[in-house]
């Protein structure tokens, strides 16, 4: 090793980008130009579910400063998706798919207009004249699997997309051992991802002749795998670069405007750019999924989880996106982070003529851990026992098999990580036994405190045998020593601080001070593929690959090869997807767990709820940068926060009505808790670098059931629909006559 070695991992080193940020000299997607440059702007569907019979663009075309109008015809193969390949790139006749002339939302594209400016783009998309031939819709998911439901895909019978079932145990056994049974319905809405910068993208033809793009996104490899698959180019042809992006928490997974970007610049063999406005963005990208939990839990008197039966179903919108994925991991959320003997779930994932639902953070888990969360919670005033005890009792441990019939992985935390969140709010061990602080209520009657508690786990990686890995390479340069460390990694820095994360594994990796090393990173020129950013995976497969790769540059630096190159693509365990009969699978390789406790201010007569204290423990694993890893906690609490209580996005018939941050609100500065209170665990997974696992999405788990437990605690009032706005905990406390005045 280099004699300069210093220890790097678990270290606050300060973030890379971070002056770029803040004195805005950091180009973003939106911020890029090119000499020449032309504009472009999407016409979108009129119609939320009809056959598009014409699409008529003699007007403009005529335009003066129109370059060309694309529609479906032009698309060499006109289909897309990250999972399967169900929406078009262009709806209207004449593509070469069965069922491109059909448009199943608001959100599909017919057409686009690249123009000499972006006024004048603008004014052509409203001269395009389309021509529909209704069609009957579908707008709730329950209905959508009805027999003789309007039928969006012509393969999937009574839009059921996917139908996931676990079943294990003997569940009459189970009922006649239960000695208290709770059952309830929950139920979840859309929620949008609001990043900091709505879509926008530059694309051209480079110097080697390649279709290249510069755009924000989650995966560079895969935009450029769907884009050589629409344009029918060889994969070399197409180039994907993200400079800085601006959030994403999933919602940059699917495409956006990389494909047609792509398709446009192809095509008229010149600049085209465009820049969504707000409404656009939130108007025609993917939601997180609203989710319909039907729970019924049983237990022993002694506190023993002995059953748990759900029916879940999930609104995938008009094409599939990850709802496959979604859907699995909620069926498998749905039982908690707890042992049971005996449960019997079935999960659907339903096509509807809504908006079409992909990523976000959580991942289906956040709105399957409101049922499971809000089951546990109602079993432990069913049986007189604390909540915090309940959950130790029960709880997932080493070895434990999962409802899946398969052991977790090796490194489980769950008690620790219940323990140590109970420890650092609320509760305290009296003679072995859990018990909670008294709280003192304030001296307004109108306003009233109560405590939750919920916790959770979620993969760390892809699942049910999706394919996983990640590559890196590592250059040395120098003579006697090393001098310089170049790294290649493909993962995209969201806003998380992964490539400061990145260098500092390196760093530490080769063995030299964090500032030798130089990244070169989310460029499919120059890098192998990492995988997405998502799925809590990115510093465990990344840092999995930059040992890897360090660890061969070594070997050949001692060889006294100069530079010296390690290239390396690391492979977790294999994961394997549900039986389909029994749910039985080998489903993923790591985990990471989490726990919260809040505090709630209940206002009885408004119903505004005010979030007082978050106490978030998470077992990281290994804190590889602690203050970003805080960062993540408290940006997870705030999304979490607003996913609870306030954020609503309102859709009829598959029109959303209000596409503006003044009218779907997300949190602010004001609306934060005066305390978040990190508490981070190192409990080393054994196969994370470092011992590090997965932690991006975890905090975000179990706030929202930790909320309505609080509420409950408050009121004595359940709410059980997300979010939970004033009006509707206002109507919750007039049914069960409290705030009447």
């Amino acid at each position: 090793m280099p004699k300069d070695k210093t220890i790097v991992v678990g270290q606050s080193v300060k973030r890379i980008d971070a002056r770029g940020k803040v004195t805005g000299e950091t180009p973003y997607p939106g911020d890029f130009s090119m000499p020449g440059q032309s504009w472009m702007k999407v016409r979108f569907s009129d119609r939320a579910h009809a056959r598009v019979l014409d699409v008529d663009t003699s007007q403009a075309e005529a335009l003066p400063g129109v370059i060309g109008v694309l529609t479906s015809r032009d698309v060499p193969v006109n289909e897309y998706g990250l999972v399967m390949k169900d929406q078009p790139v262009l709806c209207g006749p004449g593509g070469d798919k069965r069922g491109t002339d059909v448009v199943r939302c608001y959100m599909d594209m017919i057409a686009i207009v690249v123009a000499e400016t972006e006024a004048i783009a603008e004014k052509a998309v409203g001269l395009i004249d389309v021509i529909y031939e209704d069609l009957p819709g579908v707008f709730d998911m329950e209905a959508a699997m009805a027999d003789g439901a309007p039928q969006l895909h012509p393969d999937t019978p009574n839009n059921i997309l996917c139908h996931y079932r676990i079943r294990k145990g003997d569940m009459d056994v189970a009922w006649a051992k239960a000695d208290v049974v709770v059952e309830d319905v929950y139920e979840t809405t859309w929620q949008e991802h609001a990043f900091l910068q709505p879509e926008a993208g530059l694309s051209y033809i480079d110097d080697e002749g390649r279709v290249t793009v510069v755009v924000a996104g989650q995966w560079t490899h895969e935009d450029q795998e769907q884009i050589y698959h629409a344009l029918n180019l060889p994969q070399e042809q197409v180039r994907v670069i993200y400079p800085a992006i601006g959030g994403a928490f999933g919602g940059r997974e699917d495409m956006s405007v990389q494909v047609v970007l792509a398709l446009a610049a192809h095509t008229f063999k010149r600049p085209v750019k465009v820049q969504w406005s707000r409404s656009e963005s939130i108007l025609h990208h993917h939601k997180r999924h609203p989710i319909k939990v039907y729970a019924k839990w049983g237990a022993t008197k002694e506190g023993t989880v002995v059953a748990v039966e759900s029916r879940v179903i999930g609104d995938a919108g008009a094409y599939n996106y990850t709802t496959t994925k979604v859907m699995g991991n909620a069926n498998m959320m749905a039982s908690g982070p707890y042992i049971v003997e005996n449960i019997h779930i079935d999960t659907y994932g339903v096509y509807t003529n809504n908006i079409p639902c992909g990523a976000f953070r959580g991942f289906g888990a956040p709105q399957a851990l409101l049922a499971a969360e809000g089951q546990m919670n109602k079993l432990a005033l069913a049986l007189d026992m604390d909540p915090v005890e309940l959950r130790q009792k029960n709880a997932f441990r080493e070895g434990s098999i999962t409802s899946v019939g398969t052991p977790l992985p090796k490194g489980v935390s769950m008690p620790e990580v219940i323990e140590a969140c109970a420890r650092e709010s609320y509760w305290q061990q009296q003679n072995g036994q859990w018990r909670r602080d008294a709280l003192e209520q304030p001296a307004n009657p109108a306003k009233r405190r109560g405590i939750g508690f919920a916790a959770g786990y979620k993969n760390v990686g892809y699942s049910f045998g999706f394919p996983e890995h990640s590559h890196a390479l590592i250059e040395l340069y120098g003579k006697a020593k090393i001098e310089e460390v170049v790294l290649h990694a493909a993962g995209a820095d969201v806003g998380q601080g992964a490539h400061t994360v990145m260098m500092q594994m390196a760093a530490d990796a080769v063995g030299v001070p964090f500032e030798k090393v130089r990244i070169i990173a989310s460029d499919t020129a120059y890098t192998g593929s990492s995988g997405s950013a998502s799925a809590s995976r990115l510093t465990f497969m990344s840092g999995n690959a930059i040992r890897g790769a360090a660890e061969l540059a070594l070997e050949r630096w001692k060889a006294e090869e100069r530079p010296a190159i390690g290239d390396y693509t690391y492979r977790p365990p294999k994961t394997t997807p549900y039986d389909p009969m029994t749910g039985r699978s080998e489903p993923n390789f790591a985990y990471g767990y989490t726990a919260q406790a809040v505090e709630v201010e209940v206002d009885i007569e408004t119903g505004i709820v005010r979030l007082l204290n978050v106490v978030s423990a998470n077992d990281v694993g290994r804190a590889i940068n602690p203050q970003l890893v805080q960062g993540q906690i408290e940006g997870a609490v705030a999304q979490a926060a607003g996913y609870a209580l306030m954020e609503y996005l309102v859709s009829e018939e598959g029109v959303i009505r209000n596409p503006y941050l003044s009218t779907y609100l997300i949190p602010t500065a004001q609306d934060m808790p005066p305390q978040v209170k990190s508490v981070i665990l190192e409990y080393a997974d054994p196969i994370g670098p470092w011992g590090a696992r997965g932690m991006g999405e975890m905090p975000l788990l179990p706030l929202t059931p930790a909320i309505a437990a609080a509420i409950y605690d408050a009121t004595g009032v359940w709410m059980n629909s997300q979010p939970f706005t004033p009006d509707k905990v206002v109507a919750k406390l007039r049914e069960h006559g409290i705030g009447v005045i």
